[in-house]
């Protein structure tokens, strides 16, 4: 009987262990889970619903109209999913992204100038407050941008394109770098 196929996480190996470089850190986020919701439910409603059913560690990031991703370091655990699942029947629908997607940690003083190289979304904090997520194009690339702190924003994207879009973050780190010398 052939072994079943294992998961490693997309961004592992040395290459992927993160960058500190110019006021930027790049960093690979557990690849805990990640959900969809989409659905007639208020924010407040869903956070109760995710208290209820064990996701209280999780956020909410509005991903369009009546849809949200609800991401968190913690590996799914089935149960949890189908509780949440049987909360929100006829309210909304809930479906497993965790191993779809892959979240990117970039933090630092020259992050937002790092970002602003890619993409076209103002991250001014006046204009896009901490937990506040746009979807937007990183150069060629679909991505979710959630700021999670001061100078700090997580980068959501399919995990077929994790690596293509590091490597653009990256290219963009090495020539902010250039850009400050």
């Amino acid at each position: 009987m052939p072994d079943l196929p294992q998961h490693k996480p997309v961004l592992a190996g040395t290459v992927y262990n993160g960058i500190s470089e110019a006021g930027i850190r790049l960093q690979a986020l557990p690849e805990g889970h990640l959900l969809h919701v989409l659905g007639a439910i208020e924010p407040s409603a869903l956070a109760a619903e995710l208290a209820k059913a064990g996701f209280a560690k999780s956020s909410i990031r509005k991903a369009g109209f009546g849809q949200w991703f609800v991401a968190g370091d913690e590996p799914l655990v089935p149960a949890s999913l189908d509780a949440l699942a049987a909360a929100l029947a006829g309210k909304a629908y809930v479906m497993d992204q965790s191993h779809g997607r892959v979240r990117i940690g970039v933090s630092g003083r020259s992050s937002r100038a790092l970002l602003s190289k890619g993409t076209a979304v103002n991250l001014d904090p006046g204009v896009f407050p901490e937990g506040h997520s746009a979807m937007t194009m990183v150069g060629h690339l679909s991505v979710q941008i959630v700021r999670t702190g001061d100078d700090s924003f997580e980068l959501t994207v399919l995990r077929s394109f994790a690596e293509s879009l590091w490597d653009e973050l990256t290219h963009m780190a090495a020539s902010a770098e250039k850009d400050d010398a």
